[in-house]
């Protein structure tokens, strides 16, 4: 793995290189985050945008989506993936909302994660783009850069999380998890990474691997 200074290098060009670093999801209240998140699970963020576009017009409150009902809630998320299940994860935290956190979207992890949808993932994103919370987000983005640059060795989500919570200063988690995204998405992709327009391919040790 990256040695500690090796990590804070990596980190700070990477923070440089997406200074603009931030959710792709669209939303005005955490509320509006929670859900738009719960929708981006196997869907992309351009396509839960354009369904929250129309949604929120409608409904952006906990009451309002139990007001709207399960019908008109799934028409209008139809062309995202696994749209019926999420329906009901949404209104049930709806529901969870209204009745226990007086429309309230919780500030904890622990409670994020007891409504229905809500991963760890998920909690994360909210506590960090909606609170400021300090959080890393690992989605398959951050795992894939993080373990192939060498900022971490693990073969799981959780354990990643974990172990770039304790090489990253805290101070950076918000913006960090974002700048790995980008990255991601724009060069070091699942399939034919572009390692050669890697702006920090000195230091990756999946790229020093395949130019021995």
């Amino acid at each position: 793995m990256l040695t500690d200074r090796e990590v804070d290098i990596v980190v700070e060009k990477l923070l440089n290189l997406y200074p603009d670093n931030q959710t792709m999801l669209d939303f005005t209240t955490p509320f509006e985050l929670l859900i738009a998140t719960i929708l981006s699970a196997q869907c992309t963020d351009i396509r839960v945008n354009q369904i929250t576009a129309v949604l929120f017009k409608e409904a952006n409150t906990p009451s309002a989506i139990i007001d709207l009902g399960i019908d008109r809630l799934s028409e209008i998320i139809k062309s995202c993936g696994m749209y019926n299940q999420k329906s009901k994860n949404i209104m049930a935290t709806s529901e969870i909302l209204v009745n226990d956190f007086n429309e309230e979207v919780p500030k904890t992890r622990e409670e994020l994660m007891s409504l229905p949808g809500v991963g760890r993932k998920t909690a994360n994103v909210v506590l960090s783009n909606a609170f400021g919370i300090p959080a890393i987000a690992v989605d398959t983005h951050v795992f894939r850069v993080t373990n192939r640059i060498g900022i971490v060795d693990e073969n799981n989500v959780e354990k990643t999380e974990d172990r770039l919570m304790e090489r990253i200063k805290k101070e950076d988690w918000l913006h960090a998890h974002h700048a790995f995204i980008y990255h991601g998405r724009r060069v070091c992709k699942a399939r034919n990474p572009n390692c050669d327009g890697c702006q920090i391919s000195d230091y990756c040790l999946y790229y020093k691997k395949i130019k021995e």
